[in-house]
């Protein structure tokens, strides 16, 4: 029998039940977990009441590697490969699939929200947009398969952002909220030949971050709106980068994060909404008109990108394992709670119990 962790109420301790995860359909395969990371938009369902689309009792997680034991017809190939399993799947069939706009399929299905997730032994999904993890490239680069289960969303996330935003050499990248997806951002636009400004109200995580990537780290406690707007310009002057057009990734998922991200817009600039809040904001949008700006949202990451995404960890341009640590799935009420009070700098990891 298979064991799963589930949320049977806001708040309420998560609560262990096992169950039998069958045969899996056409299409579908059974994945044997091997890693669940902790995201913000797990705390965000269980202690901010953020709805899921399935209802309770719910296992949540969505940043899910491991190997598939079972696959259905049409699917076989899968059998035995080690997977990442995309935080959002498309359905692959509709109008905006066809139309390579799989982020807002109205019948995507998405672990711990629509269906059963990843803290768990196991799970059944769809086997359309599973990304293959090549197993000695793994070994190579240090990581195990535990570990790149945070590709799944904490890595292709900000990958899709950095993609959609068009990041290159010559721009000038802005973090804000550098731990967990945001430390990734950082070093994915880096990788992309951009000059990456990090931010954040923590001196730990701009610690930890500034090795990897970013060209400056600031403290917005140090700076008034107008003080920082006006640090990064004479960085970006000083060192012969542009000085508009920037673009600006929040991820801090705050009120006052993104007030601080829309106060940094200037002329050309892009902002990508990567963080989320249930907050509201007050915000002059007449200043996208005026610097001829525009924003981003960035929901999830399409399947197809997610081998890109996972070269530049296999590669050792984005670094996974400074920014994770491995927890043991049982522990997992301590580990939200850990999350929660932000005793944790790195990405827990859930692992099941060999």
């Amino acid at each position: 029998m298979a064991q799963r962790w589930v949320m049977t109420a806001q708040g309420e301790p998560l609560q262990p039940e096992t169950f039998d995860p069958g045969q899996p359909d056409a299409g579908e395969a059974i994945v044997e977990i091997a890693g669940c990371g902790v995201c913000h938009t797990d705390l965000g369902y269980y202690y901010d009441g953020v709805r899921t689309n399935h209802p309770l009792p719910l296992a949540l997680g969505h940043e899910i590697s491991g190997r598939v034991i079972a696959a259905g017809e049409g699917a076989e190939e899968w059998t035995g490969r080690n997977v990442i399993v995309p935080a959002v799947i498309p359905c692959g069939e509709c109008d905006a699939c066809r139309r390579g706009k799989g982020t807002i399929c109205r019948a995507q299905k998405m672990p711990g929200n629509d269906i059963q997730g990843g803290f768990a032994t196991h799970i059944t999904v769809p086997a359309r947009g599973l990304c293959p993890v090549d197993t000695e490239r793994l070994a190579a680069a240090g990581l195990t398969l535990a570990d790149v289960s945070v590709v799944a969303d904490a890595v292709t996330t900000p990958y899709q952002a950095v993609v959609q935003a068009g990041v290159g050499p010559g721009d000038l990248v802005i973090v804000n909220g550098v731990g967990g997806v945001g430390g990734y951002a950082v070093q994915i636009a880096a990788a992309m030949g951009a000059t990456v400004v990090a931010i954040d109200v923590v001196a730990e995580k701009l610690e930890a971050i500034a090795p990897y990537g970013a060209a400056l780290t600031l403290n917005a406690r140090d700076f008034d709106p107008r003080a920082l707007k006006k640090e990064i310009a004479a960085f970006a002057g000083n060192n012969g980068l542009r000085p508009n057009e920037w673009i600006i990734i929040e991820c801090s998922g705050t009120a006052a994060g993104q007030a601080a991200a829309f106060g940094l817009l200037n002329h050309g600039a892009t902002l990508c909404i990567v963080g989320f809040t249930m907050d509201k904001l007050e915000v002059r949008l007449s200043n996208l008109m005026a610097f001829h700006a525009r924003i981003l949202g960035n929901w999830g990451c399409p399947p197809e990108l997610y081998p890109g995404a996972l070269d530049l960890v296999l590669d050792g341009k984005i670094r996974i394992a400074p920014f994770v640590e491995q927890r043991p799935l049982d522990e997992i009420n301590e580990v939200f709670q850990a999350v929660h009070d932000g005793k944790f700098v790195r990405r827990a990891i859930l692992v099941p119990a060999a």
